[in-house]
């Protein structure tokens, strides 16, 4: 399911991509998460791919960001990219156009910059600070969210910013369900039992990992309050027709992104 009271599809200049409600009202900033469609790649990127690092052709990838770009009304001049690696490094950036090796998490207060990191299963986390008028935005697959990139974002948010956790929202974007990530028994053994358990049919030695409410946890031992930790309910694996999924195509797919950018007034 791809729209519920958390996660809408919206769509411009035959674009679409996926918003969040609660951060709607926030009219400082603006933020997205691509979907598959309404790009110009072709065959297993088809269409709106947005990985150059997977062998689609480059000029093609140009083409898609203008186009997610244009559609969501941030300048694709103004990106931030980084080079993710399954850590928890996380940084605060001030100008655009730099593409940060080994970062799987970025924060900044600086408008017009756009934030944005890869997907294709693993756990976009969307940050935004009301009060101090910051955002951030972290890469959290089942090392991150094990090392607890969600609590490091909200660190550098406190440090760089004076963001105080309690007013900080966050939103748990379109990734894997538990029902679909099958993983190992030394990988489970490494999470909280409320976010494993086994299917009935399943090997002694295979789980099922919840990486959504280990997000959950992690978030909520940041210091967030629980009302204001937000779960998107949008499977990628599930939703494999309109979102790329590493595991839903054995690997032969292109990447989704996600977006946020502080809006210049």
């Amino acid at each position: 399911m791809i729209e519920n009271k958390i996660t809408r599809m919206v769509e411009k200049d035959g674009v679409p991509y996926l918003v969040f409600t609660p951060f709607l009202g926030l009219s400082f900033l603006s933020h997205g998460f691509s979907t598959r469609l309404g790009g110009v790649s072709e065959g297993e990127f088809s269409s709106m791919n947005l990985s150059y690092e997977r062998g689609d052709k480059p000029e093609a990838v140009d083409e898609n960001y203008r186009r997610i770009c244009q559609a969501m009304g941030v300048s694709d001049e103004n990106l931030v990219f980084s080079q993710q690696v399954h850590d928890t490094r996380v940084v605060r950036v001030e100008k655009p156009g730099r593409y940060l090796k080994g970062i799987d998490g970025m924060v900044t207060d600086t408008p017009g910059l756009v934030l944005t990191t890869s997907y294709a299963d693993c756990v976009p986390l969307f940050f935004a600070d009301p009060i101090k008028k910051a955002v951030g935005l972290s890469h959290s697959g089942w090392r991150g969210t094990c090392g607890e990139i969600g609590k490091a974002t909200v660190n550098k948010m406190q440090e760089e910013f004076g963001s105080v956790p309690s007013d900080i929202l966050a939103v748990i974007g379109p990734s894997i369900c538990g029902s679909c990530y099958e993983v190992s028994q030394e990988v489970a053994e490494k999470f909280p039992s409320e976010a494993i358990w086994q299917k009935k049919d399943s090997p002694k030695d295979k789980y099922q990992l919840d990486l959504w409410k280990a997000n959950q946890l992690v978030l909520k031992g940041a210091g967030l309050k629980e009302e204001n930790i937000y779960l998107s309910g949008v499977c990628t694996c599930c939703n494999s027709n309109v979102l790329f999924s590493h595991r839903a195509s054995g690997g032969k797919r292109g990447n989704l992104n996600g977006f946020i950018s502080i809006n210049i007034f």
